[in-house]
């Protein structure tokens, strides 16, 4: 018997490769990333390389790569969310990484690229420039993220996953070429940025997967063509943009306060 259980203890797998629930739901992530890129492929540029006319085959297939990418946040949120209730792998970081990589990296730069592919006032080229500046800036964010250790409960740059979906709602918003490319470029910047974002945790997480579940909502409406479909996926993309310009003013403007408080304590300490 001590023989039997040596055997099985040299079989086990090793710990830094045994899957975890939160590893699961990363994989996840990571399908749908990649999922998203196979519709926009099939749905969208292949159809419009092949001359086909058919623009509710491209709405539907542009709905669903996006839809996509909302399950791949849902997702991100809770694989964080189950690492810290249960347990995460030794390797749970890595996998986070790689995921976000494609889902909010490669995912939404290949929807920039043949937004400018298929657009009728786009240039090809320049979108594929800021295909490519969307990409790097999810990379050199992602790579900042495992290095840099900032004060807890707050990003340091727009996450990823926002950052991905404020670049396809500017995409569909359906904007002029430049403003649509100035705005794609300014949300690289913000997640390249030192621009705090408050951590999806408590109120804030359930406020954001109901967001999630609202844009879902509204994907579906457009794609089916529903009773005013497009204002409505307009006002929530237009919100998505409102939104990632906000959050970030309203941290700024509790730091401001945080340090005017430390000043007025440190001015009251000094007084005899």
């Amino acid at each position: 018997m001590p023989e039997a259980d040596e055997v099985d203890d040299e079989e086990e797998m090793p710990l830094s490769l045994r899957l975890s629930i939160a590893d699961t739901l990363t994989l996840g992530n990571a399908t749908c990333g990649f999922m998203a890129v196979y519709f926009t492929t099939t749905g969208i540029l292949i159809p419009h390389l092949m001359g086909s006319d058919e623009s509710g085959m491209a709405r539907h297939s542009a709905a669903t790569a996006v839809i996509l990418m909302l399950c791949a946040a849902i997702f991100d949120l809770f694989d964080g969310l189950v690492a810290r209730k249960l347990r995460s792998s030794p390797m749970g970081a890595e996998l986070d990484n790689l995921s976000d990589l494609i889902s909010f990296g490669l995912a939404p730069a290949y929807f920039v690229l043949v937004y400018g592919m298929v657009a009728d006032d786009a240039y090809q080229r320049v979108a594929a420039v800021g295909a490519i500046v969307v990409l790097l800036a999810v990379v050199l964010r992602l790579a900042r993220f495992s290095c840099v250790t900032v004060k807890d409960g707050t990003f340091q740059g727009m996450p990823s996953p926002f950052g991905a979906l404020t670049v396809v709602s500017i995409v569909l918003l359906e904007l002029p070429f430049v403003a649509t490319l100035l705005a794609i470029l300014g949300t690289a910047w913000l997640m390249v940025s030192r621009v705090e974002y408050p951590k999806p945790r408590g109120r804030l997480a359930v406020a954001m997967l109901s967001w999630i579940v609202l844009s879902m909502g509204l994907l579906a409406g457009w794609a089916f063509d529903a009773p005013s479909g497009q204002l409505l996926l307009q006002t929530g993309c237009a919100l998505q943009l409102v939104m990632g310009a906000v959050i970030p003013l309203f941290a700024t403007a509790r730091r401001v306060n945080n340090f005017r408080d430390n000043r007025r304590e440190a001015r009251a300490a000094q007084l005899p």
